[in-house]
């Protein structure tokens, strides 16, 4: 999925509201998709945070999509008790996950640069020192 536009999607975050791909355009957005019942996936949040507080200003987004077989409950308090800085939308469904290329591995992360196109797919933890480079190199671009 590499190098190709991100598929249309709606998100539904936890306080009810709602995102689509489409509102991510002119942004660079981060697409993580997780379960709290992934020891990677927990151990990464805090670089995710990180990550989302350092570029958020600059037009970045990180939405974290928990994937259907995790319980709503478990997913609210996780973000609540993490205090979470950037969305989390529940895939009750896993319609967002199929869309996205099936994904069933946790973590898998996408990022998409302003135009809504995948520049990266990570499977499994990111480097972050890498990611947060090719991220200020995305910000940059007009």
């Amino acid at each position: 999925m590499n190098s190709s536009t991100a598929p249309e999607s709606t998100f539904t975050l936890l306080d009810g509201s709602s995102l689509t791909t489409s509102d991510l355009k002119g942004k660079v957005a981060l697409i993580n998709f997780w379960a709290t019942s992934c020891t990677t996936c927990v151990a990464e949040m805090p670089m995710l945070s990180a990550s989302h507080e350092k570029f958020r200003g600059r037009g970045y987004e990180t939405i974290a999509v928990a994937m259907s077989y995790d319980p709503p409950a478990y997913v609210v308090n996780f973000a609540q008790t993490r205090r979470l800085p950037f969305a989390v939308a529940i895939d009750n469904t896993g319609v967002v996950a199929k869309a996205w290329g099936d994904v069933n591995v946790t973590p898998t992360t996408f990022l998409l640069n302003k135009r809504g196109v995948v520049v990266k797919r990570f499977v499994g933890k990111p480097d972050f020192a890498e990611l947060n480079l090719l991220i200020d190199r995305l910000l940059s671009e007009s």
